[in-house]
């Protein structure tokens, strides 16, 4: 597998970015101990398409999803979703709207309305 820096990452073309997750599946698919029939059968793939993603050539994203999943490196899409982040000053605006301190029942002697039984 290519080891790719950000900049070599944005230099890199886009053939040999879809190279390099073909070797990223084939690397795994090695570790794993598996061959390219077993493989393709557990992700419900034929073969020459999985031979072909290993490649680089006739690659889809889909086929990628579905070999992440049999492979169980789905958790690598995580880097993908999108956090929602609070600004410096929305998050001041929620502390101050916070309660500082809890409010006395009434004056002393003054008797309030008894809560409803219902």
């Amino acid at each position: 597998m290519t080891d790719y820096s950000d900049k070599s990452l944005m230099a890199a073309s886009d053939a040999a970015l879809l190279e390099n997750l073909g070797s990223f599946i084939k690397y795994h698919r090695l570790q794993q101990n598996k061959t390219q029939d077993q493989l393709a059968r557990e992700t419900g793939i034929v073969r020459s398409t999985l031979s072909l993603f290993e490649r680089g050539e006739n690659t889809s994203l889909l086929v990628f999803i579905q070999l992440l999943r049999t492979l169980k490196l789905l958790h690598l899409l995580k880097e993908f979703q999108v956090r929602q982040q609070i600004s410096p000053i929305q998050l001041a605006k929620i502390e101050q709207s916070k309660r500082i301190r809890a409010r006395g029942t009434g004056r002393v002697g003054i008797k309030l309305k008894p809560e409803s039984d219902w």
